[in-house]
Formats: C-alpha cells, structure tokens, sequence
C-alpha cells in the first residue's frame, strides 16, 4: 500500500516535529494517516521498524536533492534548488564548472541538515534524546527456534541504514557519476580525490556550522590544483 506507506511515514515525521519519539504512539500514528493500527503493523511490523523506515526515506530524499543538484542541466538549476546555488557563491554556475556545482551541493546538504534532525543525524552519527535511538534502526536479531532453542535466522530485512562514512562515499560516487564526462580518464583518480575531500569538507560544516559563503570558499578549494575541462571535450 504505497500510498498508506507514505501517509504513516508523513503522520510519524510530524509527531517528531512536535515530541520525542519515545513519546510518539503507534496508534496516534495510525490515526494521524487515517488508516488502522493493524494497517500500520502490517506495513513495518513494529515501532522499530518504523523508525528505520521513516530513517531511510528521509536519508534517500536528501541524497536525491545532491544527485539532483549535481545533475542540473545545461544553463541553471531547477527552481526549488535556485537557493541553494545562490546560496553556495551567486548565480547559477554552467553544468561543467565541478566546484560551482559541488558548492551548490554543499548548501543543500547543510540547509537539509539544519532542517531536518533526522538527515543531521544520519550524516553526524549523532542522535539525541527526541531522535529514535541508534538500536531502532538496527536490523532485528535472530529468533529462538520453537524446539532447539537455538538463533533461527531472521526474515529477510532491508539493508542496514548508513552511517556518515556510507554517505561520504554515496555522495563522493553521485559527484563523479555527475563530472566525469568532461574530464579525461587519466585524471578521474585526481577527481574522485577532489569529490571526496570537498564531501568531508561539507560533512565537516554540518558538525561546525560555518557561513554559507565560507563553505563555499572551502569546497571550490579541494578543486583548486585541477584543472577545468569545458563540456565535450
């Protein structure tokens, strides 16, 4: 039920904005989406599965807006990321230009974060006490079979969530998925170093806020000893 899915993760995402988890209810939930408690249940089989889940789509959003960023066509960004760019050092830079548009996708990374709790969580590692702990989103451990007593495997889960480390290297890989085209093959090592480092840098301003000009400055400068590569060349 996609569209259930996404009524109870919207229902679960308000209650946090207004009281801890440990405080938010399934059966407010439920009744917030306009569906059953059972359908609830059946939908993440437990709070904790909720958690994970509200996590992880809340994680994947950010991570679509970097791609996204990153991506934006010839001439400009699309218009719900203008601010972001703007944000990041001016007007929108030309596709090609790598730092102008990893600068663009360090001001929506810390815009995102300074927004939502959950996506500063995932990316600091940190989670305070109104965020659902670390062991939510924990995979589930095994079960006592029936008869042995002994772990029998758990039912087929979702992949772990990542942590910072996984998002540096998510966000570093969309960075040169995005650039690559306009630079030779012999000097993609040389990128990929620059995509990480300027990653570590926006990472390093979601732990220690810094103006957005600032950071800017900083991102453009894990490019400084590259050299520039027009489109088609």
């Amino acid at each position: 039920m996609p569209a259930a899915r996404d009524s109870l993760l919207d229902a679960a995402y308000a209650a946090l904005e207004v009281r801890p988890w440990a405080g938010v209810r399934m059966v407010d939930v439920a009744a917030a989406a306009g569906v059953s408690r059972q359908t609830l249940y059946n939908e993440f089989g437990s709070k904790q599965g909720l958690a994970r889940a509200l996590v992880r789509r809340e994680t994947e959003g950010y991570l679509a807006g970097v791609e996204r960023i990153l991506s934006r066509p010839a001439g400009g960004v699309p218009a719900e990321d203008g601010e972001a760019a703007a944000g990041a050092g001016g007007p929108a830079a030309v596709p090609e230009e790598a730092p102008a548009r990893l600068a663009a996708a360090a001001d929506w990374t810390l815009r995102t974060a300074k927004a939502n709790p959950l996506v500063r969580a995932v990316l600091t590692g940190c989670w305070n006490e109104r965020l659902p702990s670390p062991a939510d989103q924990s995979l589930p451990p095994p079960v006592p079979g029936p008869r042995t007593g002994f772990p029998m495997a758990p039912p087929p889960v979702e992949a772990p969530l990542p942590g910072p480390s996984e998002l540096v290297g998510r966000f570093s890989d969309r960075a040169v998925a995005a650039l690559e085209a306009d630079w030779p093959k012999e000097e993609l090592t040389e990128l990929g170093s620059a995509c990480t480092a300027a990653v570590r840098l926006t990472l390093s301003c979601v732990v220690a806020p810094a103006d957005p000009e600032e950071v800017g400055r900083l991102v453009r400068g894990a490019f400084a000893g590259l050299p520039r590569h027009p489109a088609g060349r």
